[in-house]
């Protein structure tokens, strides 16, 4: 059998970029998906250095339906099948409740949510076809439990959660499996530059007291992409070192 196809969204960094690195060496042949990724030389080169051949980088942006139907229509040219989806791209536009522009809630929906929703769509009929396929979907610890200031990003994030068991729930007879990931405080750009007492509170409230990294993630969703999870499905696996329980 030719190798798996595996496509990563949000790839040229943290959580997407690990995940992406550890796919390509378990095996898969990776579609690497984010905004202007195609001229990112030093990716690309580590991309094939951890025995990446069959690795591909696409332009795509999860806020244009045309953007994201190009990017795996190409990928599914050149690689005639894709056969698991990691939507890991995720924005974030915090703010109170009651001062939250619209513009921003929408961008961070349309990203998040909308956007995840319409690659599921480009993927499903090839996984159909073929009686198999992994569905990944990255949430978040906020999708779980809230968070003040981020109504947007919970909403968001506990949308996916609420399609992955539907999508489910329609795509088991088919052999397609769904399943969440949600990530609790993590190392990336995104948590970087939260002031440090946020930071000194958030990591009281992790048991196991210290940060995740982006390969703890990527290691939850390597399982899942593999035969090893074929019985699990609609399922949300938790990586966030106790801090939501």
């Amino acid at each position: 059998m030719s190798k798996r196809v595996a496509v990563v969204t949000g790839a040229s960094r943290g959580i997407g970029k690990a995940t992406a690195l550890s796919l390509s060496r378990a095996g898969f042949d990776v579609v690497a998906a984010s905004t202007s990724i195609e001229s990112n030389a030093e990716f690309a080169a580590e991309m094939r250095a951890a025995d990446g051949e069959g690795f591909l980088a696409v332009n795509l942006d999860l806020r244009s339906p045309e953007s994201i139907k190009e990017a795996l229509g190409r990928a599914l040219k050149e690689k005639t099948r894709i056969d698991v989806l990691v939507n890991n791209a995720g924005i974030t536009r915090d703010g109170l409740a009651v001062r939250m522009k619209p513009a921003d809630w929408d961008a961070v929906l349309r990203t998040n949510l909308d956007g995840a929703f319409l690659a599921i769509q480009q993927v499903l009929p090839g996984m159909m076809r073929n009686r198999w396929g992994r569905i990944i979907n990255i949430s978040s610890v906020v999708g779980q439990a809230g968070s003040a200031g981020q109504v947007n990003y919970a909403a968001s994030k506990a949308g996916l959660i609420g399609l992955s068991k539907s999508l489910a729930q329609e795509l088991g007879s088919r052999g397609i499996t769904v399943n969440v990931v949600a990530p609790g405080y993590i190392a990336t750009d995104m948590t970087k530059d939260l002031p440090e007492e946020r930071k000194q509170k958030i990591l009281a409230a992790v048991p196991l007291e210290r940060m995740g990294t982006p390969e703890d993630i990527a290691a939850a969703v390597k399982f899942l992409a593999s035969d090893d999870a074929a019985y699990i499905t609609g399922h949300v696996l938790a990586v966030n070192g106790g801090m939501y329980m």
